[in-house]
């Protein structure tokens, strides 16, 4: 039986809904067989299997899947959620360089706010670039001040500034 695009959109939302009920296996048994009956051709299966790999902690799993969505093309809204998630997985394996690659590419999306430039602070920490790590995650920060802002711009620039 094909679904249209619309339910099997809605039926990702749902297996998302249901997300803390499954164990690990389960969750991933239940996407793939979504992913599998997917009528689009870009990669939005793959992204979305991509995460629930991610979500159970099946990262490497998860990268391959990120990679291949990247190649089958993305709409802007899960490409923007790719970079978060790809590079916090990236981070998390270890690839710290290649993680802040795609992180400071991120494009930018109201489904991700400031998350990219949280998820880059937290890399560039891992990689040992403390001072921009704050830096970057004080200014990921400054839209949603109501006041200070000038002042925590200028302190976040002073961080890596030259003595």
């Amino acid at each position: 039986m094909s679904v249209t695009i619309e339910q099997w959109e809605a039926s990702i939302a749902d297996l998302w809904m249901r997300f803390d009920s499954f164990d690990r296996n389960d969750g991933v048994t239940a996407m793939r067989e979504l992913t599998e009956v997917c009528p689009a051709t870009d990669g939005r299966a793959a992204f979305e299997l991509a995460g629930m790999y991610d979500s159970m902690g099946f990262e490497t799993e998860a990268g391959a899947e990120y990679e291949r969505s990247l190649e089958l093309g993305l709409d802007e809204a899960r490409h923007a959620q790719l970079a978060v998630q790809y590079g916090s997985t990236l981070r998390n394996l270890g690839r710290l360089e290649e993680a802040i690659a795609v992180l400071r590419a991120a494009p930018t999306h109201e489904s991700t706010g400031s998350a990219p430039r949280i998820v880059l602070a937290l890399a560039l920490h891992s990689a040992g670039h403390k001072d921009e790590a704050l830096q970057v995650a004080i200014e990921a920060q400054l839209e949603t001040l109501p006041r200070y802002q000038r002042s925590m711009r200028n302190y976040a620039a002073a961080l890596t500034e030259p003595a």
